[in-house]
C-alpha cells in the first residue's frame, strides 16, 4: 500500500471533557498507521473549534504544543456541525491528498479507518462510514433515526442511509465539493452529488464515553428540515397537488351544499362547514410556512454570506 498524506478532520465544540480521551486514541491509531506504512509521517489530526464556549480552543492550544501530530482551526463564532466540518475540510485540502472526518466523541468506530484506507487503493474517491445496524439504540432512537433517512430519501434527497458524517475524501472529491456554494449546508446531501467512485465501510457504533452529545433532538429536526429544503423541491410540489385536491373537494363540497339547499336541509350542514373551514385554514398555513422555509433559504443565499471565519489557526 503506497503512503498517503492523510488529514483527520474531528470538528469540536463543547468537548473540554471528551478531548484528552480522544486526543489519545487518535495518537495511537495515527502512529500505527505510520509504522504500517499506511500512511505518511507528514498526516495529520486537524481539530475545528466550533466556537466552543468552554477550555476545547485552549486544550487544543495545549495539544498542538505538545504533540506535532495535532493542528487546530478556531472559527470566529458557533457555525453548526455542517461549517464547522467544511472549515476544517477546505483547510486540509490545502495539503492532504485525503481526508477522513469524524466527530470528536469517538462513537464512530476509528478501526473504520483501516477499511476506509483499503477502499481508497481500490481507487475510490469517496467512502462513506455506514453504521452497520443500530440493535444498541433504544426503540425511539431507533425508529426516528431510520425513518429520518426514508423519509429524505422519498423527498428525493440522494442519501446514504445510515451515514452521518464519517467519510473519506480524495483532493479531487474536495475539488468538487469547493464548487458547491450554498450557505444552507447538507453535507449528506451534498457529497453524493459530486460523483467519482464511492464506497461503503461499515462499522458498529460506540457510546460516548464523555461529555454529553450536541445533537440533541430539536437539532434532529432542524438538520432534517434543513436537508429536505435544501436538497429537493418535492414539499412544493407536493402543496401544488394539495392545492389541486382541494380545489375538487371544494367542488364537491359545493355540489353537495346545492343538494341540501333543494331538499331544504341547509341548517345539517352546519358542522360539516366548521371543520372545513378549519381543516382548509390548517393546510393553507401549513403550505405558507413551507413556502416560507424556502423564501427564507432564497433570502440567504442572496446575501452570499460567509460560512464561517478562521479566527485562528494553528499550523
Amino acid at each position: 500500500m503506497s503512503k498517503v498524506l492523510l488529514y483527520l478532520v474531528i470538528p469540536c465544540y463543547n468537548e473540554e471533557e471528551m478531548l484528552p480521551i480522544t486526543t489519545s486514541v487518535l495518537t495511537e491509531k495515527m502512529n500505527q498507521l505510520i509504522h504500517q506504512h499506511k500512511i505518511s509521517s507528514q498526516s495529520k489530526i486537524l481539530y475545528v473549534d466550533d466556537g466552543s464556549k468552554d477550555g476545547t480552543w485552549n486544550l487544543i492550544e495545549k495539544i498542538h504544543q505538545e504533540n506535532s501530530l495535532f493542528l487546530g482551526i478556531k472559527l470566529s463564532r458557533n457555525r453548526g456541525h455542517q461549517n464547522a466540518l467544511l472549515a476544517g475540510l477546505m483547510t486540509a485540502k490545502k495539503s492532504a491528498e485525503i481526508t477522513i472526518s469524524m466527530d470528536a466523541d469517538l462513537q464512530d468506530d476509528i478501526k473504520v479507518i483501516d477499511k476506509m484506507l483499503e477502499e481508497y487503493e481500490k481507487g475510490f474517491q469517496i467512502v462513506y462510514g455506514v453504521r452497520s445496524s443500530r440493535k444498541k439504540d433504544r426503540w425511539l432512537k431507533r425508529f426516528t433515526a431510520e425513518s429520518f433517512y426514508k423519509v429524505m430519501r422519498w423527498m428525493g434527497v440522494e442519501i446514504v442511509f445510515n451515514h452521518a458524517d464519517c467519510r473519506l475524501m480524495s483532493k479531487i472529491a474536495l475539488e468538487g465539493l469547493e464548487q458547491f456554494q450554498e450557505t444552507n449546508l447538507f453535507l449528506r446531501g451534498i457529497v453524493p452529488q459530486i460523483g467519482y467512485p464511492s464506497s461503503i465501510a461499515y462499522y458498529e457504533r460506540k457510546k460516548r464515553e464523555a461529555g454529553t452529545s450536541k445533537y440533541p433532538f430539536k437539532k434532529m429536526i432542524k438538520l432534517a428540515t434543513d436537508g429536505i429544503t435544501s436538497c429537493s423541491v418535492k414539499p412544493l410540489t407536493m402543496i401544488t397537488s394539495l392545492g389541486i385536491l382541494m380545489s375538487l373537494l371544494s367542488f364537491l363540497v359545493f355540489v353537495y351544499c346545492l343538494i341540501v339547499k333543494v331538499m331544504g336541509k341547509a341548517v345539517t350542514g352546519w358542522t360539516f362547514i366548521v371543520c372545513s373551514i378549519w381543516l382548509v385554514g390548517g393546510i393553507q398555513l401549513l403550505s405558507l410556512g413551507v413556502i416560507g422555509e424556502y423564501i427564507g433559504k432564497i433570502y440567504n443565499e442572496t446575501k452570499h454570506r460567509p460560512k464561517y471565519i478562521i479566527e485562528k489557526e494553528l499550523k
